[in-house]
């Protein structure tokens, strides 16, 4: 399909043909929908054998769905060692077997040499431009198949590109793209899905296309890096996610459009020729995104969003060093709020700046700055 070498495609990555539900299936799951539907309408009395029936139907159902998403994946698996050179595909259990250790419950680490790292690495390399020789990767970790939630999601992202197919002409634009932001916000989005915090730091931003999730195409990665925020090991991360496109509009710099211009759109873009931004409507942004892998790499030449550089130049401290030494210097009743605000911003309920303001109130600037020189003061020792 005329892929650039820069250009990290749907079907290097997963052929993408329309789905079909099993066949099996189907007739399975359009009988329990209707029989379960049917136990919803009002009745002028409904008895208890009715009301334990339809609770069965609704267990029924939902087994249902997770066999069929076990069927999609197992089928789907079995398609991966296709020639023209397709790799493993996202998600499959020949990547679980990957060389590599799990780092958490819900992600799998890729091992050196894996075929499935490569291609990523090479795609998030070959979009960083000049900076590709100061970028290493360290480590690439899929998001596990395993657990019923996971597969529902699976089961219902097949299921919108299928409709999306059928609305478009049987082309669904499948397409992979980065979402930058920093380690914990993208461990929450695995976890959990996307929220209105991630679609609210786009509100915000004078320069976003639109209020919803933007997305950078696979190919323009420097873009996402220059987005992505350094934890305290200097680590940046991106999250790598499948996305149904549909057929984007055009969406200009500074818009606050929230939703499809009308029903003959589904996204938006910056560029419809040249993209460099996508843009999934936080009404779809649950549907239409499938977060699938999470890409950590140091870049010490990267320079972050308004050319600004990634660590600042005034002396520094990261909050996990901040509080330690706070705790030994304030009572424990102040300690404690500022712990409180603290979990709350770890856990994305609130703003950074809201976060220093809060310590600043509390524990005042001067043992604030104080304690900033100290540690420039031992890491200067330390060197």
């Amino acid at each position: 399909y005329g892929e650039r070498d820069d250009e990290l495609s749907v079907e290097r990555l997963n052929p993408f043909s329309p789905v079909k539900s099993p066949k099996t299936l189907r007739p399975l799951l359009l009988l329990l929908l209707l029989l379960h539907s049917s136990f919803f309408f009002p009745f002028p009395k409904k008895t208890s054998l009715s009301r334990t029936f339809s609770l069965f139907l609704s267990s029924l159902f939902s087994f249902s769905l997770v066999m069929a998403a076990q069927v999609e994946i197992e089928d789907q698996a079995s398609v991966t060692e296709l020639d023209n050179g397709e790799i493993f595909d996202p998600i499959s259990d020949d990547a679980d077997s990957s060389t590599g250790s799990s780092s958490t419950d819900s992600m799998i680490l890729l091992g050196e040499g894996s075929q499935e790292r490569d291609v990523i690495s090479t795609c998030l390399l070959s979009g960083m431009g000049a900076i590709a020789s100061d970028t290493t990767i360290v480590a690439v970790r899929k998001k596990s198949t395993e657990g019923m939630t996971t597969r529902a999601k699976y089961l219902a992202f097949r299921i919108f590109t299928e409709a999306m197919a059928r609305k478009n002409g049987g082309d669904p634009n499948v397409k992979y793209g980065w979402y930058a932001g920093s380690r914990e916000e993208i461990e929450s989005v695995i976890s959990y899905g996307f929220s209105n915090r991630e679609v609210r730091k786009f509100e915000n931003d004078a320069g976003s296309h639109g209020i919803g999730i933007h997305i950078v195409p696979s190919k323009c990665s420097r873009f996402a890096a220059l987005a992505s925020e350094p934890d305290e090991e200097g680590l940046r991360h991106l999250l790598l996610c499948r996305l149904i496109l549909g057929k984007p509009e055009q969406i200009v710099s500074g818009s606050k459009q929230s939703y499809p211009s009308s029903t003959e759109f589904d996204s938006g873009v910056d560029d419809l020729q040249n993209p460099t931004k996508y843009v999934i409507w936080s009404s779809h942004m649950n549907s239409y995104i499938l977060p699938s892998y999470i890409v950590s790499f140091r870049s010490p030449s990267l320079r972050g969003r308004g050319g600004f550089p990634a660590r600042p130049c005034s002396p520094w401290v990261s909050f996990a060093a901040l509080m330690s030494t706070l705790a030994k210097s304030m009572d424990p009743s102040r300690m404690n709020l500022i712990m409180t605000t603290y979990d709350d911003f770890r856990k994305r309920r609130i703003r950074r700046d809201e976060l220093v303001r809060k310590m600043r109130e509390m524990a005042g600037d001067n043992l604030l700055a104080a304690i900033i020189k100290s540690h420039r003061d031992k890491n200067k020792v330390k060197v």
